[in-house]
């Protein structure tokens, strides 16, 4: 994920994109606690996500829970399988989803 560029930081001030605190360590060493990320919401109005997309998506059973996940698979059937890139279990829980779910990509790091 590369460092906001103007045209992010741009977007960002004109409301297309929203900032993210990331709250765990499912995605480290990419993205630690603390980091935040530009959000595209709108990302996936013309498109699914794709396999390597930064999702951040509500939670599939723990109501006003967002997580950060990158897509690791797309089912057939349309649902999403969310996985963290930290390789401990105890710190990421891969999460299958469907498109309802999603909320944007992450598009950079913000700061």
């Amino acid at each position: 994920m590369k460092d906001s560029s103007f045209k992010e930081l741009l977007l960002w001030l004109i409301r297309l994109r929203r900032r993210y605190r990331v709250t765990g360590a499912s995605m480290f060493p990419l993205l630690k606690p603390g980091d935040e990320v530009l959000l595209d919401f709108r990302a996936y109005r013309r498109r699914p996500p794709c396999p390597g997309d930064i999702v951040v998506a509500r939670h599939p059973t723990q109501a006003g829970l967002e997580i950060i996940k990158r897509v690791a698979k797309v089912d057939a059937d349309g649902r999403f399988h969310l996985q963290g890139d930290n390789p401990d279990p105890t710190q990421s829980s891969d999460s299958l989803v469907t498109c309802r779910h999603i909320l944007g990509r992450a598009t950079s790091r913000f700061g």
